[in-house]
């Protein structure tokens, strides 16, 4: 039999805070964290906007030495895992670091290292190259920051699957326990690519959101009126244990994840299947992992973009896994408030899953005002609902055609 996995701790920075309290509570008021970009010139962009994270200091968390050699995404990061092992009164030490592991995704990694140094290139100014300039870059050096703070000498893994890493980046940590590879690992996302490059990329591409007038409504996924996701930043991390584990060293614990499911789409480099088959088949596979039938999901965390496309694409797959039923389940899209962390986003989304089961409370999608006749869904509108939530299913889809769907339900499992 699989071993059984839990959840006892967690810990965030996004756009709506530092800290878990600070951002539910933000997204359970449909207090929006999109505004202005402030970090750049953002003037000569279709798009003027982004959901970036506000009132951080890195020294709260590690030392100014490390600041200085490593970059955000690095320090979101760290300071999320601090939150989560914290929250769930870990200890980490001789006895047990060989039993615990990391694994955090990411899309970008260290983009505005890459930047910095790039224009010190282009300026020939080789002697001013950084030489932690490659380790603050590379997608694999926040997850291998995070062992080496907290001396985790467990399996180390990073995933870099575009907007589905941190889901990914759970769902591996999650059967790495299952298999018996580690006791506990600090598993999420993270992401700091608010930077005139990508900005740029995703100008070019129109995908993201033009509403700089009202940035606060901006995203606003499932609306017929959405025109494109808003870029965020920031970091989500979660403590998993093996449920014996856990039980005997006395934790608190938030949940249990029952199954994961990932595959592909096999369809195109941005755009998701429009009948959206391939996100279907990932809810179907976290399914049958679980060994849940569809009428025991009580709650649906969208991936929910903002996008015309992936809209769509995902109330089809919802149609066509939960049948009749999916007209009676609430779905919801934090997105709406966050806007779109990348990497974070998967992390940050069961952070938020795990929250409205013990809070019993379902979030809103924001913005919802003019019903797309296509998606024609329960979106839970604008206002937070309370309800006896058990299991909740969260998916991510991502830029290459990736997908990935975590199951996680109140603890012990009904």
């Amino acid at each position: 039999m699989k071993r059984r996995v839990v959840i006892t701790g967690l810990g965030v920075v996004t756009p709506l805070g530092v800290g878990v309290e600070a951002s539910w509570l933000s997204l359970c008021q449909g207090r929006s964290g999109i505004g202005p970009v402030a970090r750049f010139d953002a003037s000569p962009f279709r798009t003027k906007i982004a959901g970036e994270v506000n009132g951080f200091n890195p020294t709260d968390f590690m030392t100014s030495k490390l600041v200085r050699r490593s970059s955000r995404f690095i320090h979101y990061a760290i300071a999320a895992a601090q939150m989560a092992v914290d929250d769930a009164g870990l200890t980490i030490d001789m006895a047990n670091n060989d039993h615990v592991g990391t694994s955090v995704g990411t899309a970008m990694g260290g983009v505005e290292s890459l930047e910095k140094n790039q224009e010190l290139v282009l300026k020939g100014a080789y002697n001013q190259i950084s030489p932690f300039f490659i380790p603050s870059f590379i997608c694999n050096m926040a997850v291998g920051q995070v062992a080496i703070y907290f001396g985790a000498r467990g399996p180390n893994m990073c995933s870099v699957t575009a907007c589905a890493s941190g889901t990914h980046a759970v769902g591996d940590a999650f059967q790495a326990i299952q298999r018996g590879e580690a006791e506990v690992m600090i598993a999420g996302g993270s992401e700091a690519a608010i930077n005139p490059v990508v900005f740029a990329g995703l100008d070019v591409l129109k995908v993201m959101s033009a509403r700089n007038d009202e940035p606060g409504k901006a995203s606003r996924p499932f609306d017929k009126d959405r025109d494109g996701f808003v870029i965020s930043e920031g970091a989500a991390m979660v403590i998993l244990e093996e449920m014996e584990f856990a039980l005997e060293r006395g934790a608190r614990i938030y949940a249990e994840v029952l199954g994961y499911g990932h595959n592909s789409d096999a369809y195109h480099i941005t755009a998701p299947d429009p009948g959206g088959e391939g996100a279907a088949a990932c809810m179907e596979m976290a399914l049958n992992d679980a060994a849940i039938s569809t009428d025991k999901v009580d709650y649906i965390n969208a991936h929910g973009t903002s996008t015309a496309l992936n809209d769509l694409s995902e109330t089809r797959a919802i149609k066509s896994v939960f049948g009749e039923y999916s007209r009676r389940i609430p779905v919801s899209a934090n997105k709406s408030v966050t806007g779109h962390l990348w990497a974070g986003s998967g992390a940050l989304e069961i952070v938020f899953s795990v929250l409205t089961i013990v809070r019993g409370i379902i979030p809103p999608t924001a913005n919802y005002q003019t019903p797309d006749p296509e998606c024609d869904l329960d979106y839970v509108p604008n206002t937070a609902r309370e309800e006896k939530v058990d299991i909740v299913l969260s998916n991510s889809f991502g830029f290459g055609s990736t997908n990935g769907t975590l199951i996680v339900s109140r603890f012990p499992s009904p």
